[in-house]
C-alpha cells in the first residue's frame, strides 16, 4: 500500500486525504515500556495522544494536534496457542501480514472485512466488520487485549479479568487507552467457495432474507442509476481449492473493478451527466464466477480506487426499506452517483459501541470518488438511515453527537463510565471523541 504519511514534515493525511493532522509530535514505540514513557512525557508536556493505523477510517478519529503514536515498531505475533485456539499479535501489524502469518501455520481468523491494509489495533478500534449470519465483526473475534492506559498502567483485560473494560475496549475508538496487542480466536485454515453473480435489484431485494439465511456470508452492490446488482455468496466448502485463473482474475479484480472503474469514476466527475451512462455499463460488465480458496483471499479484495464512504447499521429487518428509500431519493434527486452502494450484514454481539450491539445488523454504505462533493449525498443519506435508528460506523463519515448516538446504543453510558475512570484527565481526547463521546 502507498504510505499515506508525509515524512518531511509532521503532516499525517487519512488514506482517503480528507482529514488532515499537525501534531506536535510523532512517536514510534518499539515497546510496551516506551510507550508508556511517551505518554508520562506528553502528559507532562500537556499534549493530548492519539494512536493511528494506516489512516483507512475517513473520520478524524485519529487526528490530534499533539503526540500522534504510530505502531509501525509494535508489529508481530506474539504467541499462537494451538490449545486454546487462539494468536495473540502485536497492534499494529497489518491484517494482511497477520492472515498471511495465519496461513502458514494452517490456521485463520474465522471472518474478515473486506480490505486487510488496516493495523490490527485500527481496525478493532473503529468496528471494521465483514458481513456474515453467524460472525461479522473483527472484534467480535477478540478473545483478550492489552492496553496501556493514561497513567501508564498496563492492563489486560478479557472476559474473565476486567470483563468491564473488556466490553469497551474491543471497540474503544482509541478513548479508553493504547492497545498494544490483540488476542483472537482463530480455527484450522478452510476453504470458501464464492459465488458472484448478477442480480436485479428487484429480486435481490425481495429474497433478501431467505439470501441471508441460505448462506454464511452474503452480501451485494447496487449501481445507482441502474436496476442492477451484484451479489456474493461465501460458503464453507470440502474443497478441492479452485483459486481465479490468473488472467481471469486479473480482468474482474484489477482490470475491471480497479482500472476501467477508476477511468470511468474520473470521467464521472469531469462529466457528471455521463454517470448514469457509465452505471449501466459498469453493472453489465461484471460476468457470474465461482472460485474456491483459503478465507482472506475470499474475502478481501484490492481496493485502488480511492473514496470517500459513509456506513450506516439499520436493524436487519428495516434494510430492505431503508434500501429501497435510498434508491427512490437518487432517482427522484439530480445526485450523480457513479460507486455502488454495498450491503452487508451482522448477527446481535455484546460489545458496547459495536453497530451491531444487541441487534441483527444491516450495512448500507454509500461512497464517492475522492473529490467529488460528497455533503449533499450522504447528507440526505444520513436522514434516511437515521430514521431507522442506524448507528453511524465510527470510522466513516457522519454527522452524528452524543446525544443521538446516546440514544442509540443501550450500552453508552457503560462505555463512558469506563472511560471516565481510565482516562478522567482525557490525554486521549481530540475533536472526534468530544463530539461522539461528549466531554
Amino acid at each position: 500500500m502507498t504510505d499515506t504519511y508525509a515524512r518531511t514534515t509532521n503532516t499525517w493525511r487519512n488514506w482517503a486525504g480528507n482529514v488532515t493532522a499537525r501534531p506536535a509530535r510523532v512517536e514510534f514505540p518499539a515497546s510496551v515500556d516506551e510507550l508508556a514513557e511517551v505518554l508520562r512525557m506528553a502528559s507532562e508536556d500537556g499534549l493530548k495522544v492519539k494512536p493511528v493505523g494506516t489512516g483507512h477510517s475517513f473520520t478524524a478519529a485519529a487526528a490530534t494536534d499533539g503526540v500522534l503514536i504510530r505502531p509501525d515498531l509494535l508489529t508481530g505475533i506474539r504467541a499462537i496457542d494451538r490449545e486454546a485456539m487462539t494468536v495473540t499479535v502485536e497492534a499494529g501489524t497489518p491484517l494482511k501480514r497477520l492472515n498471511a502469518a495465519l496461513a502458514r501455520e494452517g490456521l485463520s481468523l474465522t471472518n474478515m472485512g473486506d480490505i486487510m491494509e488496516q493495523t490490527v489495533a485500527g481496525a478493532t478500534s473503529t468496528g471494521t466488520h465483514g458481513t456474515g449470519r453467524d460472525s461479522a465483526s473483527v472484534s467480535a473475534q477478540i478473545r483478550a487485549l492489552e492496553l496501556v492506559t493514561a497513567d501508564g498502567t498496563v492492563l489486560s483485560c478479557s472476559a474473565d479479568e476486567h470483563p468491564d473494560v473488556f466490553a469497551a475496549a474491543r471497540i474503544g475508538l482509541g478513548a479508553l487507552g493504547v492497545v498494544t496487542a490483540v488476542t483472537f480466536a482463530i480455527e484450522p485454515v478452510f476453504l470458501l467457495t464464492a459465488r458472484e453473480e448478477p442480480m436485479t435489484f428487484d429480486r435481490v431485494t425481495a429474497d433478501f432474507d431467505q439470501l441471508v439465511t441460505e448462506n454464511e456470508h452474503f452480501e451485494f452492490y447496487w449501481f445507482p442509476h441502474t436496476g442492477n446488482c451484484n451479489t456474493k455468496r461465501n460458503n464453507r466448502s470440502a474443497g478441492p481449492a479452485a483459486p481465479p485463473g490468473r488472467v481471469s482474475g486479473w480482468i474482474e479484480d484489477e482490470l475491471l473493478s480497479n482500472g476501467i472503474f477508476q477511468v470511468a469514476c474520473s470521467v464521472g466527475r469531469a462529466v457528471p451527466a455521463a454517470i448514469p451512462s457509465l452505471a449501466r455499463i459498469s453493472s453489465r460488465a461484471l460476468s457470474a464466477r465461482t472460485y474456491t480458496d483459503i478465507p482472506y483471499k475470499v474475502f478481501t479484495s484490492p481496493r485502488r480506487v480511492r473514496f470517500v464512504e459513509m456506513e450506516y447499521a439499520v436493524p436487519r429487518e428495516a434494510a430492505v426499506d431503508a434500501l429501497r428509500e435510498l434508491k427512490a431519493m437518487v432517482e427522484r434527486s439530480p445526485l450523480r452517483i457513479s460507486f455502488p452502494v454495498e450491503v452487508r450484514t451482522a448477527p446481535a454481539d455484546d460489545i458496547a459501541l459495536s453497530t451491531a450491539s444487541g441487534r441483527e445488523s444491516a450495512y448500507i454504505a454509500v461512497h464517492l470518488y475522492r473529490g467529488t462533493p460528497y455533503q449533499a449525498y450522504f447528507t440526505a443519506v444520513e436522514r434516511i438511515m437515521t430514521g431507522y435508528d442506524g448507528r453511524p460506523h465510527w470510522g466513516k463519515i457522519h454527522t452524528r453527537d452524543a446525544g443521538y448516538l446516546s440514544g442509540s446504543y443501550p450500552r453508552f453510558g457503560e462505555f463512558t463510565a469506563v472511560r471516565d475512570r481510565l482516562d478522567p484527565d482525557r490525554l486521549f481526547a481530540n475533536d472526534y471523541l468530544r463530539r461522539v463521546l461528549g466531554d
